[in-house]
């Protein structure tokens, strides 16, 4: 296979003419840089749920009219091509209501499994006495309190991968830590406060030789990076709609179709049996068999359209993008004295993410200086509280980007950031 030639980074008119596709950012005072906890949506994602709503709404997979199957079509076809968008098959994506549903779907399966549900098909997820699973100390908490809870109910230890004092992983304690006993290695592709990249290839490279699941965090990653959950070899990824220009109220799981096929199902109820009695029932086949319920239809419709979105700018060309801006925010922020960037260094890879710690100001503060700026930007521990606790501090300051975020609200971010230290009387 040839090496592709880099894309080029989306230029200055180009996203000038993008961010007319987002209503919200015609507020001209309004400087958005908290993507990386929601992103803003485009008309053709609002349409496209409205569309729905107006002319197709029906329940999916129940009624036989053909109002019914025309949305029962829709719902699969946003299937296929929210997917095709993360390189699986349609038959290997489950609808959840988030992220964190997606991990839970998982922990919760496996947790069926060692208590005896599934059948012998889901031996292979039985935990046991002496089990270990691993994590690593970048986690989102939806990345870690559910093999926390995993643990507590069936017995195993919990181990997890230590950072260095910049926030990357110890791959040489990786490559202790994981070994016979680790059943499952769960951890993010891109931390969601430091904003560098995981070593995806290195850590399922462990898990496989150990015969480990892996679960992937793709939350930081599907909405900026090209992503191809079967060319990174992981068992199973989560990630978001309303990260990706999509809805609230819709993520996705990813997992290999045999494995999904053995899980047993974390939610139980209508539309995911076969054949109920009044003493048992049996479960569709994967994906439905995780679907319990009322489903997100137009949720679903509106998240193909933010992939449909995404897919036509190129993901080359986005991530080129935000990396671009990530390397502004790093350099800019390190350059400020009295100000503590967090993870990648200036001119390592990050996507367009930055936390900072400014000296003896709390981030709330900060947060509230740059916000009377009409700077909106994410303060607190960002749902990673060992990870912070790790590097010293209680709580961040943290801009994100996306596809529709301009150079210029960057450096806007940067000046507002030198009065805040100036203003607060921080000394280097």
């Amino acid at each position: 296979m040839r090496p592709q030639a880099a894309a080029a980074a989306l230029s200055d008119d180009e996203v000038l003419g993008l961010r007319a596709d987002f209503p919200i950012l015609a507020d001209e005072r309004l400087v958005y840089l908290d993507s990386g906890a929601t992103s803003q949506k485009p008309f053709a994602v609002l349409d496209a749920e409205r569309a729905y709503l107006e002319h197709e709404n029906a329940a999916v997979h129940r009624g036989a009219h053909s109002l019914a199957a025309e949305a029962t079509e829709r719902f699969e076809d946003a299937r296929a091509t929210v997917a095709a968008f993360v390189g699986a098959e349609e038959e290997e994506l489950v609808w959840t209501e988030n992220a964190t549903a997606a991990l839970n779907t998982v922990a919760y399966g496996i947790g069926n499994a060692s208590a005896g549900r599934g059948g012998p098909e889901a031996d292979r997820f039985r935990l046991r006495a002496g089990d270990e699973l691993v994590v690593t100390e970048l986690e989102h908490h939806a990345n870690l309190i559910p093999w926390q809870e995993l643990a507590a109910r069936t017995g195993a230890t919990l181990r997890f991968i230590p950072v260095d004092d910049a926030g990357a992983l110890d791959l040489a304690e990786a490559a202790r830590i994981i070994g016979p006993a680790t059943r499952l290695v769960a951890f993010s592709h891109v931390s969601n406060v430091l904003g560098g990249m995981s070593p995806v290839d290195d850590l399922v490279a462990l898990a496989q030789g150990v015969g480990a699941l892996t679960v992937l965090d793709a939350c930081q990653s599907v909405p900026h990076l090209p992503v191809d959950v079967q060319a990174l070899g992981v068992d199973f990824a989560a990630f978001s709609g309303h990260k990706m220009l999509g809805p609230t109220g819709i993520g996705a799981l990813y997992g290999r179709r045999e494995l999904l096929d053995a899980l047993p199902p974390f939610l139980t109820g209508g539309s995911m049996i076969t054949t109920v009695t009044m003493e048992r029932a049996e479960y569709l086949p994967a994906p439905q068999r995780f679907e319990a319920g009322t489903q997100p239809v137009a949720q679903a419709i509106g998240l193909a359209a933010a992939a449909r979105y995404l897919d036509a700018i190129g993901m080359a060309r986005i991530a080129a993008h935000e990396a671009e801006l990530g390397a502004r925010l790093a350099e800019g922020v390190a350059a400020i004295d009295g100000v503590r960037l967090l993870g990648p260094a200036p001119g390592e890879p990050r996507v367009g993410l930055a936390s900072f710690a400014v000296d003896g100001v709390h981030a709330h503060d900060v947060g509230q200086f740059l916000d009377d700026r009409g700077i909106a930007v994410r303060v607190g521990h960002h749902c990673a509280q060992p990870l912070h606790r790790r590097l010293g501090i209680t709580a961040s300051t943290r801009a994100s980007t996306a596809v529709y975020t301009t150079r210029q609200e960057v450096d806007l971010l940067l000046d507002g950031l030198r009065d805040a230290v100036t203003f607060f009387g921080v000394r280097s």
